[in-house]
Formats: structure tokens, C-alpha cells, sequence
């Protein structure tokens, strides 16, 4: 992300009035078993999708599916915000999707394995209203009927 001073004053005010989601009420659930017993997926807001999958747009507030056997080379970023350096990621996805990290742990035996599918929705979102209400809870109760434990949560 560019330092503020180095922005022009419009991009300066719309960073600095950017609304903050709070939520101090999301209970915190030690999870059931350990985690080498445990299915994880991966839920981020780095905008990425498999290649040939509908890229995201702005303000986009649905969510890609991502198959937990896909390659790395197939999985694609199309998140957009004057503010965001996407060459990180374009140099190793692991920076904000690190399933090469999860698969070593899998390997290792400290992760049970995957879930059959990962999430992915955009961030630099403005309003929340359809992922809080709609979209949220629908990849939730899919991660629950897919039978992971644990989500890990990357933000971008």
C-alpha cells in the first residue's frame, strides 16, 4: 500500500474516510479437535478466482469458489484498488492464499487435510450489506456442509 502523502488529496480523503467494519460481538469457538485431525479452507478477500472463472469487478460482493486441487499457476487475481500493490502476489500467491505453506503442514501431519474448496471474495468493499447478509453466511453454511473445521481468514 502507497504512503498517504504520496497519493493525490482525493485518493488521501477517500482512504482516511474509508468506513472501518467493527464487530465485537462474533463469539470466539476453540475448535472441536486438534488441528492435525482438522479440515481447513482458506477464505480471503484478495480477489483471486481460478482462470476462466468470471473475474471480480468493483464493489463485488459475491464470492469465487476456488477447488482445493487446483494448481497455483491457475489461480488468478482480479482485485482492483488504487491502493493495492497486486506484484506480491503475482510473484508468489502465498503472500495472501498460502495454500504451497498448508500443504506443508498437510505433509507434515500438523493439518488433517483440505476441504474440497476455498473461498474468495473482494475486498476495498465500501458497503458490506450483501456479503454480511447473503453471501457470507452462504459460504459459511457451504465450509459447515463440506465438513471443514477451521477457516483460516487472509485479508487483503
Amino acid at each position: 500500500m502507497p504512503r498517504l502523502d504520496r497519493l493525490p488529496q482525493i485518493n488521501r480523503n477517500n482512504l482516511i474516510t474509508f468506513p472501518a467494519q467493527v464487530n465485537d460481538t462474533a463469539p470466539f469457538v476453540r475448535p472441536g479437535k486438534p488441528l492435525s485431525g482438522s479440515r481447513i479452507a482458506i477464505v480471503t478477500t484478495a480477489g483471486l478466482h481460478r482462470r476462466g472463472d468470471r473475474p471480480f469487478g468493483p464493489g463485488d460482493q459475491s464470492y469465487r469458489v476456488i477447488a482445493a486441487d487446483t494448481p497455483a499457476a491457475d489461480i488468478l487475481q482480479s482485485h482492483t484498488s488504487i491502493g493495492f500493490d497486486r506484484v506480491p502476489i503475482m510473484r508468489d500467491l502465498n503472500v495472501s492464499f498460502p495454500i504451497d505453506r498448508l500443504r506443508e503442514l498437510i505433509t507434515r501431519g500438523e493439518l488433517g487435510g483440505f476441504g474440497p474448496n476455498h473461498y474468495s471474495f473482494m475486498g476495498a468493499q465500501r458497503d458490506c450489506a450483501r456479503i454480511e447478509q447473503e453471501t457470507g453466511p452462504e459460504a459459511a453454511r457451504r465450509l459447515r456442509d463440506e465438513g471443514v473445521d477451521v477457516a483460516l481468514i487472509t485479508p487483503t
